[in-house]
């Protein structure tokens, strides 16, 4: 109950001291039994603001002695163990933390930085400890840089529900084991696909610890396509450097047009139209590597394995016939991956939800200008991607 409201103008706060009335028994905050008051200990927390005053609760929480567990201190109903704010209050921060930086909210809820970092630390633990052993059939595999100087962590996804399940360390097959040594046996029987790029220790891993691996692991569309775009971007390089020398200037300022994807180049104007309809259809080096490229594109609708194979064989005999030697360097990769390749195809499996949640991570790294410490950053990709329950549980909480 509340047996004082204090108001200090000068301050611009409220402070709101609050009592055990004595008309209900004191229980054991581990086994929930009735028990023998041993003393108080005056605690104070930080709520929602009043009039724009901060709000201070401050009680003399009573302490129990209980005859298994000892003299531990009960639980109040506005407020989470060791937590130093309301329900209510770290709610709203939650609220705020997803929408902007730590330092934008620390300013506009007059809050240290360390204050909001603990109450998302705390929130993804909540988060964590609540997430069930759910079944997951696709998931995908992808790293994000960390820091400069190839600084890396490996981002675990779950791609049917589009989020993240685990960050670790590193992007070596012991990061990727870690991630399957904590999984359920029933939940790694689960796994139908794991979408991937070619990286060998991602590869490492699951064979240690997916059965049926061969089959399983599908590598992604879109790393097949950048290597074949680096290799067309190759050739137009070199091509363009014999141009010039002889006073041909016809692929200069034309590399975004070879590197577009179709839906793209619809967007083009009408005089580059006309000007990429006549370089890919001309006999130059770069035409030839751009149909092949533009061939591969096509080959990933299908949904019968032994087509599939025929199909990509084929484009491979015409990679390695073309004698432009960045294409057959990456019709190589691809040959040497070419049965994961297939897995893709058939099961119809992509890593652009990785990619798109890749994209919102670098989003976070910018927004808090880097991160120096992994656990943060870790704590940072799973509070906005981890699509877990973040907020307190507790009688005075909306959301609960």
């Amino acid at each position: 109950m509340v047996c004082e409201v204090e108001v200090r103008a000068g301050l611009e706060e409220v402070e709101i001291f609050i009592e055990h009335d004595g008309a209900e028994e004191l229980l054991c905050p581990e086994c929930g039994k009735a028990a023998k008051r041993h003393d108080a200990r005056r605690r104070s927390w930080r709520h929602l603001d009043t009039c724009q005053y901060r709000t201070i609760l401050t009680a003399d929480v009573p302490r129990v002695r209980c005859k298994e567990h000892g003299v531990r201190q009960v639980k109040v109903p506005w407020a989470e163990e060791r937590s130093r704010f309301t329900a209510m209050m770290e709610s709203l921060a939650i609220d705020w933390l997803q929408e902007a930086s730590i330092s934008a909210v620390s300013r506009r809820m007059r809050l240290s930085w360390d204050e909001l970092d603990g109450i998302r630390e705390r929130a993804v633990r909540r988060g964590l400890l609540r997430r069930e052993a759910e079944p997951v059939s696709t998931i995908g595999v992808d790293e994000t840089a960390f820091q400069r100087r190839h600084e890396y962590v490996t981002v675990v996804n779950d791609l049917r529900r589009g989020r993240v399940m685990y960050v670790g360390d590193g992007r070596g097959s012991e990061t990727l084991e870690a991630f399957y040594e904590g999984l359920t046996a029933e939940q790694l029987g689960g796994i139908q696909a794991i979408a991937m790029d070619m990286w060998r220790p991602y590869v490492r891993a699951t064979r240690e610890h997916v059965v049926g691996w061969e089959t399983k692991v599908c590598f992604d569309r879109f790393h097949v396509a950048k290597y074949l775009g680096n290799a067309v971007n190759d050739v137009r390089k070199a091509e363009h450097k014999e141009l010039l020398q002889k006073g041909d200037d016809r692929l200069k300022r034309t590399r975004f047009l070879w590197l577009m994807g179709p839906n793209k180049l619809d967007r083009l104007n009408d005089r580059q139209q006309v000007q990429f309809d006549e370089l890919k259809t001309s006999t130059l080096r770069v035409a030839r590597a751009w149909a092949i490229k533009e061939t591969a594109r096509g080959l990933w609708n299908y949904v019968s394995r032994s087509w599939a194979q025929r199909a990509w064989e084929r484009w491979l005999n015409w990679a390695f016939r073309s004698q432009l030697e960045p294409i057959r360097k990456a019709a190589r990769v691809i040959q040497n991956n070419l049965w994961g390749i297939i897995n893709a195809v058939v099961k119809n499996v992509t890593n652009a939800t990785s990619e798109g949640l890749n994209a919102k991570i670098q989003w976070l790294k910018k927004n808090a200008c880097g991160f120096r410490n992994r656990d943060r950053f870790r704590t940072a990709i799973l509070f906005h991607c981890g699509g877990l329950d973040l907020y307190p549980n507790t009688l005075f909480h909306t959301k609960s």
